[in-house]
């Protein structure tokens, strides 16, 4: 499979929908499973709106595609990094981060002097379901 990545031209304001359709377009060139697609736009929907929400917007946006991986890059300008809150049902949200990290297990953050890039990878093919 040969890489292949899209870039959004990062618009002042990127939304959640703005990242989904550059990720929709890179797939759709690979060919890749609807549980694929589904998968990776979860994982871009919860990186975008954590950037937007937690962080003050997205300030870089890559997706590649490879032999074996699909890998996300999102990047914002806070040096705060994401956190597991412990369920509740008092409190809505909070799973977001729990999320990405089970349907992308190689998820981890590069920190620079504008804030952090969170890059996840996802294999393209399926695994072992995750563990309870």
């Amino acid at each position: 499979m040969k890489p292949r990545s899209g870039r959004t031209r990062l618009p002042a304001k990127m939304n959640c929908a703005q990242a989904r359709e550059t990720a929709r377009h890179v797939l759709a060139e690979h060919h890749a499973s609807d549980p694929l697609v589904a998968d990776v736009l979860t994982v871009v929907s919860e990186l975008v709106s954590n950037a937007i929400r937690h962080a003050g917007g997205v300030t870089g946006f890559h997706i590649t595609v490879r032999a074996g991986q699909v890998t996300i890059e999102v990047s914002d300008g806070s040096a705060l990094q994401p956190h597991l809150r412990p369920p509740s049902p008092k409190t809505p949200g909070g799973f977001g981060w729990r999320v990405v990290k089970t349907l992308a297990p190689t998820t981890y953050i590069r920190f620079h002097r504008t804030g952090k890039t969170i890059v996840a990878t996802l294999p393209t093919h399926p695994g072992p379901p995750p563990a309870p």
